[in-house]
């Protein structure tokens, strides 16, 4: 369907104007070889036509019919280009008195010579005799009572060279179209084969097939762009599709692990026999674990705000400073619990135009994070101030740090650089969004087994 459809777009637009311009171009040039041909044997007829000519007959003081009939055979016999033309001399009425072919005229018009009559000199005319020979005839007349003398050239010469003429120009236009359609095939051919290929690919694409790469186009071109662009997109459906099946393996284990510890500690308390310190337990790991799963459809719930776009902030002035101090505040028993030291320094009072509850949300998911990737013993830093345009929050461990390779990928969706550690892969896409949206920067180094810094860049705007 595409090879048809393109091919006859290319036929019926690029082709039929080439032919269209090449017939009209020859057509053209045959008209203007014809009439310098023509023009070429009107000066030669022409050129005979001379005062001499005319003054012969004046010379020979003409005055009877008779006297006429003698000067018009002797210039007869004295034309000298009878192999080249025919000439005949034509009487005041009409009729041919002498030929230079020595046969009577019988049965021929001949309308120059009645042009000739009216405009008083010459007249001229191209047509056909009786035996169906092609000419051009010219009429001088010669006498007060319009004698003339008429000069005709046979275009049956003339006629055959321009027919060779057409034909070779006819075949050089023949020529001209056969490379046209054959170099234009060819050209056709080499933009339908990589487009089939690529629908081909694409059909693939679509059923779920992303093992699959085309062979380097060799020629870099549009057609070589779209080669690397399907390809590159092939290889991002393919990590994306990778990401979103370990994203689900990986949430569908976020979930399962709270709901296995709700159903079995209320299989517990329900089998407990009203023991009140079992069932506080319970209660207390229900709460908590309801408190996880909460907290991961809120997660899943700002992804999907993302993705649509609909994520958006509710702004107004903040004291960064509290906010930070708040969120810190919170990790204070787990900082206790897990052996990481808190470390901050945070400079007071710095306010902000700003969403504070998406800030937290920022703060949360990188101090968490933290101590995810940090062992005992280990330290998180944290340190807020400002400059004139900017305040920078930094956000620091001595944890296992990220892979070089991985590191630029850290920040997309899905994706987890330690699939060994708990969560879902979608915590830093959206805080990273949230940064982008306050206007800001979310900037990550680290080295492996040395630590991660984690730097907020955040301008100081004010409200519009």
């Amino acid at each position: 369907m595409i090879k048809n459809s393109i091919v006859k777009r290319w036929i019926f637009s690029v082709l039929s104007i080439i032919i269209l311009f090449i017939l009209i171009f020859s057509f053209v040039l045959c008209l203007l070889i014809q009439r310098q041909y023509y023009d070429l044997v009107r000066v030669t007829l022409e050129s005979r036509s001379t005062d001499m000519v005319l003054s012969y007959f004046e010379k020979d003081q003409i005055s009877t019919n008779k006297q006429f009939i003698i000067t018009a055979n002797t210039f007869i016999e004295n034309f000298s280009d009878k192999n080249v033309m025919e000439v005949w001399v034509i009487d005041g009425n009409g009729k041919v008195v002498a030929s230079s072919t020595g046969f009577s005229v019988i049965n021929e018009k001949y309308p120059d010579y009645d042009y000739a009559k009216a405009d008083g000199y010459k007249g001229e005319w191209k047509g056909q005799m009786s035996n169906g020979e092609k000419i051009i005839a010219q009429s001088y007349i010669v006498t007060e009572d319009n004698a003339a003398v008429r000069y005709i050239a046979s275009l049956e010469d003339i006629n055959n060279q321009l027919h060779n003429i057409y034909i070779i120009i006819a075949l050089v236009d023949f020529i001209v179209i056969f490379f046209s359609v054959l170099s234009g095939s060819f050209f056709i051919r080499s933009i339908i084969k990589p487009v089939k290929d690529i629908n081909e690919t694409t059909k693939k694409i679509a059923s779920g097939e992303y093992d699959i790469e085309f062979k380097k186009y060799k020629y870099n071109d549009e057609i070589g762009e779209l080669y690397n662009s399907v390809n590159n997109m092939t290889e991002d459906l393919k990590n994306a599709e990778d990401m979103k099946n370990e994203f689900i393996s990986t949430i569908s284990h976020e979930l399962r692990t709270p709901l296995t510890a709700i159903k079995g500690w209320g299989e517990t308390i329900k089998s407990s026999d009203n023991d009140k310190e079992v069932t506080n337990k319970g209660i207390d790991v229900i709460i908590s674990e309801s408190e996880r799963l909460t907290e991961l459809v809120e997660e899943l719930l700002d992804f999907s705000r993302m993705e649509s776009g609909k994520l958006t902030l509710k702004k107004s002035d903040i004291c960064i400073s509290k906010e930070l101090e708040d969120t810190l505040q919170a990790f204070s028993e787990r900082s206790q619990r897990e052996k990481i030291e808190i470390k901050q320094n945070i400079e007071p009072d710095i306010h902000l135009y700003a969403d504070g509850n998406r800030l937290k949300q920022v703060f949360v998911n990188l101090i968490d994070n933290a101590f995810k990737y940090s062992k005992g013993n280990g330290y998180i830093n944290i340190n807020l101030n400002k400059d004139k345009n900017n305040v920078i929050i930094s956000f620091e461990d001595n944890g296992c740090g990220i892979a070089a390779d991985d590191l630029p990928k850290i920040k997309e969706k899905f994706y987890k650089g330690n699939s060994q550690v708990r969560g879902s892969g979608i915590g830093l896409a959206v805080s990273d969004e949230i940064i982008n949206l306050h206007e800001g920067k979310l900037e990550i180094s680290s080295e492996v087994n040395k630590g991660t810094l984690v730097k907020i860049i955040l301008p100081i705007l004010k409200e519009i």
